[in-house]
């Protein structure tokens, strides 16, 4: 395969196929830095040599949660003694510490709660925003709008129009792990599936709720589940449009009880991560932003992204305990001075974001 003919078939409009880009997937020895290549002059070409990021944080309200995904080492049952759950009060203050901090974004994301209805999420962004008023919040997930409108006996549809009412500003794309449901009996088989995923996507993005999207890869799925997964998120995005931004997150595997009862290999391998992102630049044509997530990467892998078509290193975060709680190490906070250290090495330029991507 020509790669350079590739890049240019990509940048004139035509799209990657699904053969094309399983190839890539697959590629070994030195042609990674030709597909890498590829997806860097087509990022360039898009999105110039910005690289940007946000400054967030993230407040995880309980860790308390009726799932068990086996790739999660965060959430607890009733009766753990490191189980914990934060009031308004808390949550007010972390919000208000937040907004002294200068985030424009707040993210929260946390277990299923057993008491948990749509009323509880929309209390937690009420009290946000009245902790950090003007703050766009960023939270939630398909799994948790499916959870809260069972809770309620309510549709989804009408779920997010609550939430949206008490503060959401956009929609987490996470739970969508891989959407292929052959995978998701294994990793995550009490989550939604890959329809209902879907669907409560399409339901925020039809109500005017932006979302991310995002792909967890590196555990027991194969190159073909990734394109799958490609194939459906370039498809909603086709319709809706309403993706800001494509998040890769690679496997942290030490701490999960997926890997430690052998159902997952190790992660992805650093030759899967670049190849990841590389792929999905020249495959989702209609997403312009690719993030390169130190928090799951590490700085210095997360910073190679940055030359494999990604142009964004994600948030200061702040707080993290998610990714933590799976094994990962020194997730808490990534100063801007050191994002703009790792984006001036590569002779770009760093620029602060939103969440939606207007500059700061």
């Amino acid at each position: 395969m020509d790669l350079r003919k590739l890049a240019d078939r990509v940048l004139s409009g035509k799209r990657l196929t699904d053969e094309e880009g399983l190839s890539l997937l697959r590629v070994t020895g030195r042609d990674i830095w030709r597909v890498a290549a590829a997806a860097d002059r087509v990022r360039e070409a898009r999105v110039g040599d910005t690289v940007t990021y946000v400054r967030n944080q993230n407040i995880n309200v309980t860790n308390l949660c009726v799932n068990a995904c086996g790739f999660c080492g965060f959430s607890r049952k009733p009766g753990n003694p490191d189980v914990f759950f934060h009031d308004r009060e808390t949550i007010v203050a972390k919000a208000a510490e937040a907004k002294q901090r200068g985030v424009t974004e707040i993210c929260t994301v946390s277990g299923l709660h057993p008491d948990f209805d749509v009323e509880s999420y929309a209390d937690i962004y009420r009290w946000l925003g009245e902790g950090a008023p003007g703050v766009h919040i960023h939270a939630s997930n398909p799994m948790e709008v499916a959870y809260a409108a069972r809770k309620s006996g309510i549709t989804t549809r009408e779920a997010l129009r609550i939430m949206k009412g008490a503060g959401l500003s956009s929609l987490c794309g996470t739970a969508a792990e891989i959407l292929v449901d052959e995978v998701r009996k294994v990793i995550c088989p009490q989550k939604v599936s890959t329809a209902e995923w879907v669907r409560i996507i399409r339901e925020a993005h039809a109500l005017g709720i932006p979302s991310t999207a995002t792909i967890m890869y590196g555990h027991c799925d194969s190159e073909e589940d990734r394109i799958r997964h490609f194939s459906i998120i370039r498809e909603i995005q086709d319709d809706t449009g309403g993706f800001t931004e494509f998040v890769p997150l690679s496997f942290i595997h030490r701490e999960t009880p997926l890997f430690r009862a052998g159902k997952a290999r190790a992660g992805a391998t650093g030759r899967e991560d670049l190849l990841l992102f590389a792929v999905a630049r020249l495959y989702l044509d209609n997403i312009p932003h690719l993030q390169s997530s130190w928090v799951k990467l590490g700085t210095k892998l997360a910073q190679l992204g940055l030359l494999a078509g990604a142009d964004d290193l994600g948030g200061t975060v702040f707080e993290e305990s998610i990714s933590r709680g799976a094994g990962a190490r020194d997730t808490d906070y990534l100063d801007p001075a050191e994002m703009q250290r790792m984006a001036e090495d590569l002779g770009r330029t760093l620029r602060q974001r939103t969440t939606l991507y207007r500059r700061v």
